[in-house]
């Protein structure tokens, strides 16, 4: 019946937030997610402030409540090819590709020991590889493998599919089309990191042991590529002394001209896992203007301003070059100081923005704003955004939008 069901586009923090609590006030609700995990960017995170918290802490407990309630019917590897209809009769066209795994996997990792193919890990930003049969995340949800269709040597090789005790793998599968009935919508594609290649003097891909803060999320992480050592990419050095260049993009009419509001307080919590790490560590943090919005993030910034081994300075990053030995200069104007300064670090971090997904909605009829986010006012009725995709939030403010959308939801499944 589609007046009591409810399609959620995208399976990150946002769309599992307004998914379960959806389905636990009597919707049946259909996650539709183009990842092969549901978690979004939250689950590369290695924690999240305030509280320095792992990502899973919050994650665990939404899977649990997807498991717990039967309302929940979720799409991995799908995107939505069309909305059409109206508020309470929406038809939606889904398509899926195929993974290749079916609900026998038990998650054994045979299939993966058996294949002699290897990946490029795009979980781990390319820092790591997998094997053409994997296991996306050691903590993914849905806990099942997939066989990369670009990799996997398909019928000539088969070795996963006879490694697999279960018949699990079907290197036969196809794309599928599904077709639903929903009553409402709700929009939660989130973000994705800006393309730090596109701004020629920051160095990235050019310069060796630049990387982006989302890399670093994956270094610190215990389950990235290097179990949670900071190290350098191209040589394996223990990072003693790092810079961060905040605003990589952001605030820049040039690239992304709105303020990505996490990248501050990222960098300033990144900040504090060298400093945990290393205890003769320093990092040093370029920007324009700290921007830490919200009680608790602004004692944050203020405890680590307490910290004599981390340092800011106010001014522009002019650019970044390589230097000896793996080094990396950054030249950059001193606001305060006057002129300009060059100094050297053994990593550089950029603070990318937030690059909004909202382009992938205009199948659905969606409009955006100058800033490439969600237009909100001219939604239809029934269809409902939430999260970074309106506006850049962090994992808390997300899901409390979740939350507050999913009201609006339940409102537009009720309406005769």
């Amino acid at each position: 019946m589609a007046q009591n069901k409810m399609l959620v586009v995208g399976g990150g923090f946002s769309g599992l937030t307004a998914a379960v609590e959806a389905a636990e006030a009597g919707s049946d609700v259909i996650i539709v997610e183009k990842n092969p995990y549901l978690g979004g960017r939250v689950t590369q995170l290695n924690k999240y402030f305030w509280k320095m918290c792992p990502p899973n802490c919050g994650l665990e407990i939404q899977y649990k409540r997807i498991k717990n309630n039967g309302q929940v019917k979720i799409y991995t590897l799908a995107e939505v090819e069309k909305i059409s209809g109206a508020e309470g009769n929406f038809d939606v066209t889904i398509k899926t590709q195929p993974r290749f795994v079916n609900e026998k996997c038990t998650g054994c990792n045979k299939c993966a020991e058996a294949c002699d193919v290897e990946r490029s890990n795009d979980f781990d930003f390319g820092m790591s590889t997998t094997k053409s049969a994997y296991l996306p995340h050691n903590q993914a949800f849905p806990l099942k493998y997939v066989i990369d269709e670009e990799t996997c040597k398909g019928a000539s090789c088969a070795k996963c599919v006879e490694a697999c005790k279960y018949d699990a793998i079907h290197l036969d599968m196809k794309p599928e089309t599904v077709n639903v009935q929903v009553g409402a919508v709700v929009m939660a594609t989130g973000w994705n990191p800006y393309d730090a290649t596109k701004m020629d003097n920051l160095g990235f891909g050019k310069v060796q042991n630049v990387i982006t803060n989302m890399m670093m999320e994956r270094l610190a992480a215990p389950n990235g590529p290097t179990q949670g050592k900071i190290v350098r990419p191209s040589d394996g050095k223990e990072v003693k002394n790092i810079a961060f260049v905040q605003c990589a993009g952001s605030r820049d009419e040039n690239h992304l001209a709105h303020c990505s509001y996490i990248c501050c307080l990222a960098s300033i919590k990144q900040a504090t896992y060298i400093r945990e790490l290393y205890a003769d560590s320093k990092a040093k943090i370029f920007y324009i203007d700290m921007r830490t919005p919200g009680l608790y993030e602004n004692r944050f910034y203020t405890k680590i301003k307490e910290d004599q081994n981390v340092s800011f300075l106010k001014g522009k990053v002019a650019k970044i070059e390589q230097g000896a030995n793996g080094d990396v200069l950054v030249t950059a104007e001193d606001i305060h100081g006057g002129g300009k300064v060059t100094e050297t670090f053994d990593m550089v971090v950029l603070a990318t923005g937030m690059q909004p997904t909202s382009e992938s909605l205009k199948s659905a009829g969606v409009a955006m704003t100058d800033d490439g986010f969600v237009d909100q006012a001219t939604l239809p009725k029934g269809i409902y955004a939430t999260g970074t995709l309106k506006t850049p939030v962090d994992v808390a403010r997300s899901a409390q939008d979740a939350t507050g959308v999913v009201m609006k939801s339940i409102q537009s499944l009720r309406r005769k």
